[in-house]
């Protein structure tokens, strides 16, 4: 079985791109394979907010993003120069920038495109959305 590394570039609503990103990784850990990690790169970062709220007759990709991870135990990880480019603030970012209110969920951790690259050594295949 391969191993994919995730990158999800498109935001959470406006664009199919999370949506087809999250039901290509279901598909591929339904299918045997492993997902070694969720990037969320460019205007991707928007899947982390905390501050997204749908319609309730609305399908919730973060929502689900987040669920993906806790069942199968996969890393979603936050470009940190695109989230804080883009106002998307994670708890340890806003007492660093000494800012009173965050918005990225905990599901989701910060890191770098050293994280990505270091990812991409270990899977078989990256694919991007």
């Amino acid at each position: 079985m391969s191993k994919f590394i995730i990158q999800v570039s498109g935001p959470a609503y406006g664009t199919s791109a999370s949506v087809s990103a999250l039901r290509f990784t279901k598909a591929a850990l339904n299918g045997g394979h492993q997902v070694v990690c969720v990037f969320f790169y460019q205007d991707g970062v928007y899947n982390t907010s905390e501050f997204a709220l749908p319609a309730s007759d609305e399908f919730d990709v973060i929502q689900q993003w987040k669920l993906l991870a806790e069942q199968y135990q996969i890393p979603l990880v936050n470009c940190v120069s695109a989230a804080l480019r883009r106002g998307i603030i994670s708890e340890q970012e806003a007492r660093e920038h000494a800012l009173h209110h965050w918005n990225v969920s905990n599901a989701f951790t910060m890191g770098g495109l050293g994280e990505f690259v270091t990812g991409m050594e270990s899977a078989d295949r990256t694919i991007c959305f």
